[in-house]
């Protein structure tokens, strides 16, 4: 789709108003994709797809709206759409959480540990829906009430697996179910892949916790790879089948994790994206780089105001989430130390 729109412009609607020639002229559009291309209205009904939308509680993001997950533009095949079902948008960066769908006891419970601490920290837990791992990211998100993001490989009326229906419902609550494909598109071999793609691309780092060696997980981490992500995997036992794949990709430059805390270490450089050069008062020296958020909220505290999460987003007017995210950067800067009551002051 990536060729098509790069040879005919940024508006799909142009590519169906192409000659046949046209289209197979282009590599890897043969002269069956051309044929489904010019007759796509066998296949499409726009009317009907436009009252399931309504019926679902559905919105239909284009790569035009200013909802559309920034992260996602920069793919060379990023989806023309995204059919999405919740009231969430990434206001905030996102980490997925992937592994088997028969994990351990000992895997179930680092991705719940694993989504709790990052939605603590004020990340977005991304992960598919499905039956292991990706159940246990999706809860341990939720336990801590979210946010976190289902991607589908198959569209939004048909869960997969069906036992997921309750927690389907739950992340639309709170987070968000997102897909590329139409209503009644069931999940195959390919649907799987395209959903792995999306999950890594909506994300600053992929997290993979167990997975065989020929796991689907290992396909999510390849994408990381080529879309630049950050790639992270937890080491297991040497002796069970579902740490195989995690102990390949470290010893092939996946970087190990066993924390929460080396996870945002490993970010560090994500919390403080922009410099901010006007942050440095006459007189004062800083030591480390501060963005913005950082600059502001550190010389609140200085100022003496309560260390407490909910009063700084009070009185700056940020999001607890914003203000979640700032703190722990901070703290990892050694500026500022959280005491046992859970407030924060300068060190």
């Amino acid at each position: 789709m990536r060729r098509l729109l790069n040879k005919f412009g940024p508006d799909p609607r142009e590519i169906f108003k192409a000659h046949k020639s046209e289209l197979v002229a282009i590599t890897g559009i043969g002269n069956q994709i051309a044929k489904s291309v010019l007759s796509w209205e066998t296949y499409v009904h726009l009317g009907r797809e436009k009252d399931r939308l309504k019926e679902f509680g559905v919105d239909f993001l284009t790569q035009e709206s200013p909802f559309y997950p920034n992260l996602l533009e920069e793919l060379y095949d990023s989806p023309i759409g995204l059919y999405w079902k919740g009231t969430f948008k990434v206001e905030r960066p996102c980490i997925g959480i992937v592994g088997t769908r028969q994990p351990s006891l000992y895997g179930v419970e680092v991705a719940r540990k694993f989504a709790s601490g990052l939605c603590e920290s004020g990340f977005c837990v991304v992960s598919g829906l499905a039956r292991g791992i990706d159940t246990a990211a999706h809860q341990g998100a939720l336990s801590v009430g979210g946010p976190t993001i289902a991607v589908l490989g198959s569209g939004l009326d048909l869960i997969y697996p069906p036992e997921n229906k309750a927690l389907y419902d739950e992340i639309c609550t709170k987070g968000a179910v997102i897909t590329e494909f139409p209503f009644g598109r069931r999940v195959d071999r390919q649907t799987f892949p395209m959903r792995n793609r999306i999950i890594s691309g909506l994300c600053q780092a992929i997290i993979v916790v167990e997975t065989g060696v020929s796991g689907g997980s290992m396909i999510t981490a390849r994408f990381a790879g080529e879309q630049g992500r950050n790639l992270f995997a937890v080491p297991g036992r040497i002796n069970t089948h579902e740490a195989q794949g995690c102990h390949q990709l470290i010893r092939d430059g996946a970087t190990l994790i066993t924390s929460v805390k080396e996870i945002l270490e490993e970010l560090n450089y994500a919390c403080s994206p922009k410099l901010n050069e006007g942050t440095q008062s006459k007189g004062e020296e800083v030591s480390v780089a501060l963005s913005e958020d950082e600059h502001t909220i550190l010389m609140l505290l200085k100022q003496g105001a309560e260390g407490i999460p909910d009063f700084i987003a009070n009185r700056l007017g940020f999001p607890i989430s914003r203000v979640s995210a700032v703190l722990t950067c901070l703290e990892l800067k050694h500026l500022i130390k959280k005491g046992s009551d859970g407030t924060f002051e300068v060190s």
